[in-house]
């Protein structure tokens, strides 16, 4: 009798420290809804590209803080892809430390930073290599003072795995858990953007959350990337995990003249009492042609000086029309 009570006992304990048991819970927020709009420097993306690989003039980091400063943004994003020496090489700390001066100096918050990453890839050499840059990038964010480095979860589902979405997700949560457990122990959070890739749906993408299970990681939510028949809906659903709030033009990808709809997206933000920022990211036209000439937003007449200013106008008389401020 007592060989079978302390079989139950243990039985017990192991099924309490079931990590199913124990699934992450939402963000719990308190207060209304409050935000600061930050500019996702992904909106001067050729300009920054330009720079770093010395293709003239372009834009520097400090040019993209100052035109967030000039424009009134409360805050920055800035991406991996737009430090000097990407991607062979780190940033020097004494780079990382002027460029947080800097916003500093300019009343800028710098509301995250992001990697370019692959975990769906089948090699585990290279996703290795990708879990390495995460840690190394969340070593940046340290010094930069950024809360949140954003990772992708993977380009898509590998050859000869169409229907085996859940095999890959594990092998993807193994190495997320892996970069959320090193950025924990720096105070820093993970946050997986859906991008129409291996995440469509917000189902995915919140199947993803679970299965990695800590409250040191999150979802930042794409507003233009759900590929579903009611975007929106998606949204709405993944806000509970929503670390930080991707706002673009367009709840549809490729360059779709499909407008989003600001007062839609500013009750999902309030009927989820959401705190924290909401990145704004304009986009240069698309289409889905081999033809390179149409994604070049130089070619394609995109200007981000004219584009940010305009974005940013819309979305500030939506957020002062529901909110009164």
């Amino acid at each position: 009798m007592k060989k079978l009570l302390l079989i139950s006992f243990i039985a017990g304990i192991l099924l309490v420290n079931n990590d199913a048991t124990f699934a992450q819970s939402p963000i719990q927020r308190k207060g209304g809804t409050y935000f600061r709009i930050s500019l996702q420097s992904y909106a001067f993306n050729k300009l920054l590209n330009d720079n770093v690989k010395g293709r003239g003039k372009g834009m520097s980091l400090y040019d993209l803080m100052d035109f967030c400063a000039e424009n009134n943004f409360d805050a920055v994003d800035l991406t991996d892809y737009y430090f000097p020496g990407y991607p062979d090489k780190l940033p020097t700390d004494e780079f990382i430390y002027d460029v947080k001066r800097r916003a500093y100096e300019l009343g800028l918050s710098i509301s995250g930073t992001g990697v370019r990453n692959d975990f769906s890839n089948p090699d585990p050499a290279k996703r290795a290599a990708d879990v390495k840059h995460v840690k190394e990038w969340v070593d940046v964010a340290v010094k930069m003072g950024a809360p949140v480095v954003r990772i992708f979860s993977g380009a898509k589902l590998p050859e000869g795995s169409e229907n085996k979405w859940d095999s890959v997700a594990n092998y993807m949560a193994a190495d997320i858990k892996e970069c959320v457990a090193y950025a924990k122990e720096r105070g820093i959070m993970i946050a997986v953007q859906n991008h129409g890739d291996f995440l469509k749906t917000a189902d995915e993408t919140i199947k993803l959350v679970k299965l990695v299970n800590s409250d040191w990681f999150g979802i930042i939510n794409d507003t233009g990337y759900f590929l579903t028949d009611d975007p929106y809906s998606d949204i709405a659903k993944v806000m509970p995990y929503t670390v930080n709030f991707l706002l673009k033009e367009s709840p549809i990808p490729l360059g779709s003249p499909v407008r989003i709809d600001l007062p839609k997206i500013m009750k999902i933000l309030r009927d989820n009492n959401y705190r924290g920022f909401v990145n704004l990211e304009t986009l240069s036209a698309r289409t889905p042609s081999k033809d390179k000439t149409k994604t070049d937003g130089a070619k394609s007449g995109y200007d981000p000086y004219t584009a940010v200013p305009v974005f940013l106008k819309m979305v500030k008389t939506a957020t002062a029309t529901e909110f009164g401020k």
